[in-house]
């Protein structure tokens, strides 16, 4: 009977590849995916420059990037979850990077998945009959939207046991995956070490370069006068020469939690942006751009919100169904890292090849969002591999997972 399982799982997953790899004229497909440099919050190279002055260099930069006349671009779809005047931002700084005036602006938010609903929110527009072309940017600046939390809730929400979870800080979410679950500290740390180790390779190996847009930023805080332009062209957050060790010396960020959380297993405060051009793949071939690879379907799930860590566990198999894929069909995962607790919890509940997962790098050492797919996608063409599956928690209980296809095989 296991016999007969494993063959009817073998078989309905090559057709699903088969059925994913095929191309059709009405394919969702990705033109252009890239990132800025990721940088440190508050003392990396992005500190001095406003975040409207970051997403409008970025803008700039995609649009260099693209090939396309932006006036064909049908609309824009900002993920942002920080910036209290995010509609503003977002559409100013659009007009300021020379973007037409007939080519609108949205905004979304759904905490770290905001980049990846950018993505999800253009390409169901395309979809749709919408637009033809749309581009989907997610975007952070924590040094100038640093993170307050929530606002206190009405009395009605913080009497509902689950509800009142939702204003919760993500430390002690953290705390409670490592804890309801049995994750070590030392599993933790050795995770942290794993991700800032293989970010160093990466960008030592220059790995980076392809899916990295130079961008301008400045020098000194606005109004100062010796103010000046600078280009940012790499990372500055990874940690060279980081260890488990090193890690395991850190204090507890939580203590009063359970103490397994630190400065040093949990995703770095970043501020950078990624961004992604997608359309129908008749419309590409009708332009004359190459195709790097097509976005095929995202899954967003629910859970308890003092769990949201284990959100992907959740999300990625309900999309690989959906896909009708199975984890062995997948060559590559990115998923967020928020922190190392709900990492070492995803990659046991579901089975993960760790070599798979995070090959470059993950949020402890780089960032999330829209920056996943231009990482993926990158490391896929590298290796001359095809399917990625991206993933990630989301603060109040919630997970998403999304799957592409890298046709850029060259």
């Amino acid at each position: 009977m296991d016999r007969l399982r494993q063959l009817k799982s073998h078989l309905t997953s090559s057709a699903g590849i088969v059925a994913l790899e095929a191309k059709r004229p009405d394919d969702i497909v990705i033109t252009m995916a890239v990132r800025s440099p990721l940088c440190k919050s508050k003392k990396g190279a992005f500190k001095d420059t406003r975040s409207d002055e970051l997403l409008t260099s970025v803008f700039k930069a995609v649009v260099k990037k693209s090939r396309i006349d932006p006036a064909l671009i049908g609309d824009i779809c900002v993920g942002e979850v920080l910036a209290s005047g995010a509609g503003y931002e977002a559409r100013g700084a659009a007009l300021a990077a020379g973007i037409p005036i007939s080519t609108p602006v949205q905004v979304i938010n759904r905490f770290c998945s905001s980049g990846l609903m950018a993505v999800t929110t253009i390409g169901n527009q395309i979809k749709a009959g919408q637009i033809e072309i749309g581009l989907a940017v997610g975007i952070e600046s924590m040094t100038m939207n640093s993170d307050r939390g929530a606002q206190k809730p009405s009395d009605k929400i913080l009497a509902h046991g689950t509800a009142r979870d939702c204003k919760e800080p993500m430390g002690w979410t953290s705390e409670n995956v490592a804890n309801d679950f049995g994750v070590a500290r030392e599993e933790m740390d050795l995770w942290a070490a794993t991700s800032f180790q293989r970010a160093s390779h990466a960008q030592l190996s220059g790995y980076f370069k392809d899916e990295i847009v130079p961008i301008e930023a400045f020098n000194a805080p606005a109004g100062d006068e010796k103010r000046e332009r600078v280009w940012v062209t790499e990372d500055d957050g990874i940690r060279h020469g980081t260890t488990a060790e090193a890690l395991g010396k850190i204090r507890a960020a939580f203590p009063q939690w359970g103490g397994k959380t630190t400065g040093g297993n949990a995703s770095q405060i970043t501020d950078g942006a990624g961004a992604v051009l997608l359309m129908r793949r008749s419309k590409a071939e009708e332009l004359g751009l190459k195709v790097l690879g097509k976005w095929v379907t995202t899954a967003v799930v629910g859970l308890q919100p003092r769990i949201m860590g284990i959100g992907p566990s959740i999300a990625i198999p309900r999309v690989l169904e959906m896909a009708g894929i199975t984890i062995n069909d997948v060559d590559l995962f990115e998923v967020n890292e928020a922190f190392a607790s709900m990492m070492v919890y995803c990659i046991k509940t579901l089975g993960l090849d760790k070599d798979k997962v995070n090959v470059n790098g993950g949020a402890i050492a780089l960032a999330t969002g829209a920056r996943q797919i231009a990482t993926g996608l990158a490391e896929l063409r590298r290796r001359k591999q095809k399917v990625l599956v991206t993933s990630m928690c989301i603060g109040t209980g919630m997970g998403a997972a999304a799957v592409f296809v890298n046709e850029d095989l060259d």
